[in-house]
């Protein structure tokens, strides 16, 4: 009884769905009919006349050619290998230095106690038209800081927001990378590249 009646509701459903399906189909044509049309009164994505998607890569490519041929052999190796650059500073009479990241502040520290001393927070805007954002590309944003420090250091450290360590950079990144860069330069020395400089020399 019970497989009979299960029987008798499989047909009913089946006969009732052939019934509706010309209706169905009718509401579905209209459906993506009335779909259509509101998609092509959709506005196009605004994407300004002339974009490429490679330029970003390009400008980087064309930075790090740039900042190649301005900074020497090692300073380009340091760069390459760690990602950041060694700066001497000069003013006072103990030896200072600065490590250089893309994008990030300028850290200060003492070369020959290894203690972070401080950041120093500077921007240099793209001011290329008609792509201009507020980063450049990090070989170039590398290549201003490394100028600014070696042109007029004391201008830029004066100019710039100085935080107490730790603000942007951690303390214990700052601290790996100066050991990452005492084994890099013992390497180098290792090596017999020319032009390392010890702390104790930096100003000598």
């Amino acid at each position: 009884m019970a497989l009979a009646l299960a029987t008798a509701a499989l047909v009913l459903m089946a006969l009732l769905w052939l019934i509706a399906l010309p209706s169905l189909r009718t509401v579905g044509a209209s459906a993506m009919r009335a779909l259509n049309a509101r998609v092509r009164h959709l506005p196009e994505p605004a994407v300004a006349d002339g974009y490429d998607p490679g330029r970003e890569l390009r400008a980087e490519q064309r930075a790090r050619v740039l900042l190649r041929s301005c900074v020497n052999e090692e300073e380009w190796a340091m760069y390459s290998e760690l990602g950041f650059l060694r700066v001497w500073g000069s003013l006072g009479r103990a030896p200072s230095a600065y490590l250089v990241y893309p994008h990030k502040p300028i850290l200060a520290y003492d070369p020959r106690s290894g203690s972070v001393q401080g950041e120093y927070c500077v921007e240099f805007p793209d001011r290329t038209r008609p792509y201009g954002s507020s980063r450049l590309p990090d070989a170039d944003d590398m290549l201003a800081k490394w100028m600014a420090l070696n042109a007029d250091e004391r201008s830029l450290i004066e100019q710039a927001n100085m935080h107490l360590p730790g603000r942007q950079i951690r303390v214990t990144k700052a601290r790996r990378d100066l050991v990452r860069l005492a084994c890099w330069e013992r390497e180098q020395s290792a090596a017999g590249s020319p032009g390392l400089r010890s702390a104790d020399g930096a100003h000598g």
